[in-house]
């Protein structure tokens, strides 16, 4: 396994492999990889010949307030992990290999990116879908690996490289979790113990929601009280929002008619975390609800 800077190394590096209609798997990464990270590392290396992964921390999806200096990163551990999971190259530029100066070019999704974590987030997926389809046109490879915590994003990822005929298949792979339910997340380490014991109010809104679909429960302005009744419980965490919305186009529903997504933020502290599940109503809604 090679860890490569620049854009012209790992050019020549994938090239010099690629003899032999071999499939290139991608698996953009920001660093302090984890074992969701593993997870998507070892899904390209069962369906692909060749596995790249980039660890790099994006400064334009980070706003000015955000933890952008402080982001955790440990290369050292990064690449341990990537050896274990059977990458082949880790690209690992600095900021300004990407972004050169004299650089004015970017790549903006509209309507999927007005909600959720675009509404809080100024700017923040116009630096993700400008790195992607940089790193997209500097690795070209087949499939790209995301996971499903960041749902937002890949179903953002997915609209650009349709949009954009970009030949890549976006993959996502189900979001990997610790024993008590709370989504694996670099930012995980940014808890303290009691605030790590209070982040479960997390997964356990969103399980709570998904069991009142189970039950019946259509109504999304009703599963949307409850979930803001489960995080109020919780003193140190701060809803930032949940939405309850159509799974590819991200659009608010009213009534669950079909499948819907849960997307929930929360602020533990100084921390925040995403994720979210699947609803799966039992029923259709009576006529004219939907």
């Amino acid at each position: 396994m090679d860890t490569l800077t620049t854009v012209t190394d790992l050019r020549e590096a994938i090239r010099a492999k690629r003899l032999g209609s071999k499939r290139i798997g991608f698996v953009p990464t920001m660093g302090y990889l984890h074992a969701g990270h593993e997870a998507l590392m070892r899904r390209a290396s069962e369906e692909c010949d060749l596995v790249v992964v980039s660890i790099f921390v994006n400064p334009t999806q980070f706003a000015p307030n955000e933890d952008l200096e402080k982001y955790p990163r440990d290369l050292a551990r990064d690449q341990a992990l990537c050896q274990r999971a059977g990458v082949d190259f880790i690209f690992h530029p600095e900021p300004i290999e990407l972004y050169p100066r004299g650089a004015h070019t970017w790549v903006e999704v509209e309507e999927l990116t007005d909600i959720a974590c675009g509404a809080v987030r100024a700017g923040h997926f116009r630096g993700v879908t400008t790195v992607c389809a940089k790193l997209f046109n500097i690795v070209w490879p087949d499939r790209v690996y995301f996971g499903e915590k960041d749902y937002q994003q890949l179903q953002v990822i997915k609209r650009m490289v349709r949009d954009l005929y970009m030949p890549i298949a976006i993959v996502g792979v189900p979001t990997v979790r610790e024993p008590d339910g709370l989504a694996l997340s670099s930012r995980n380490s940014y808890l303290s113990p009691t605030e790590r014991q209070a982040a479960r109010v997390v997964p356990r809104t969103l399980q709570a929601v998904q069991q009142l679909v189970e039950h019946g429960e259509l109504e999304v302005a009703k599963l949307i009280h409850t979930a803001e009744q489960l995080v109020a419980v919780q003193a140190l965490a701060q809803l930032q929002y949940i939405e309850i919305v159509d799974p590819e186009l991200l659009t608010p529903m009213r009534i669950l008619n079909r499948e819907a997504r849960a997307l929930l933020a929360v602020v533990i502290g100084s921390t925040r975390l995403i994720d979210n599940v699947p609803l799966i109503p039992k029923a259709a809604p009576p006529p004219g609800l939907g």
